[in-house]
């Protein structure tokens, strides 16, 4: 019953945090997009703007973390799982500043560096007129987050090695049952021989 248990959470959290692998994905396939348009328009300058590089750099670490999660929830291990709880973590307290920060900082464009490209006007444009759809977007993103915690939380406490030490008891324990078993049997063989000659007491004091 608990083998089929951890096989359905294993299931569950594979699929929640292929969520973050898509995010990934498409960040990816964003910044390619943005770098073969820099390329197309600027042809003099090869250095990239910083806009890009956030963009890549965010969906590569993406798609590491994802496939980090999927390794640690095949193999259950207890500290695999331990370091993808500490990243998702992590993830989701920079996320929770960066929220923090643009609602609360007025100001908040000016921490970002200026982008030659445009396209981060751009990004923020498409946010305003579509701030429902990103509003949802970015709570499922969070929800599938906090859920693969809570998943990774107890599969690591259904996994085989957090019941190492019993299981190393168990087996102590059978390991000295027969010891016990030979020593009551090698007890019980201190009996009277039969070709012994009985001598009474009478007999030695003559």
């Amino acid at each position: 019953m608990g083998r089929i248990l951890r096989s359905c959470l294993q299931s569950i959290l594979k699929m929640v945090n292929s969520v973050g692998g898509l995010v990934g994905v498409a960040f990816i396939l964003y910044g390619l997009w943005m770098m073969r348009i820099w390329y197309r328009e600027f042809h003099s300058d090869p250095t990239l703007p910083w806009f890009i590089y956030t963009s890549l750099g965010l969906g590569v670490s993406l798609c590491l973390i994802t496939c980090f999660g999927h390794i640690a929830t095949e193999t259950s291990n207890g500290h695999c799982i331990t370091f993808y709880m500490v990243l998702i973590s992590l993830l989701v307290m920079l996320e929770a500043a960066i929220t923090a920060d643009i609602i609360l900082n007025k100001d908040w464009e000016e921490d970002f560096p200026d982008d030659t490209t445009g396209r981060f006007n751009e990004f923020k444009n498409f946010i305003r007129s579509n701030l429902e759809l990103c509003q949802w977007v970015g709570l499922t993103i969070v929800t599938a987050q906090g859920m693969s915690i809570f998943l990774a939380m107890i599969l690591k406490a259904l996994s085989p090695n957090s019941g190492s030490s019993y299981d190393s008891d168990d087996d102590s324990m059978n390991a000295r049952l027969p010891l016990l078993r030979n020593q009551v049997q090698q007890g019980a063989t201190y009996v009277c021989d039969p070709h012994v000659p009985y001598k009474s007491d009478s007999w030695n004091l003559r």
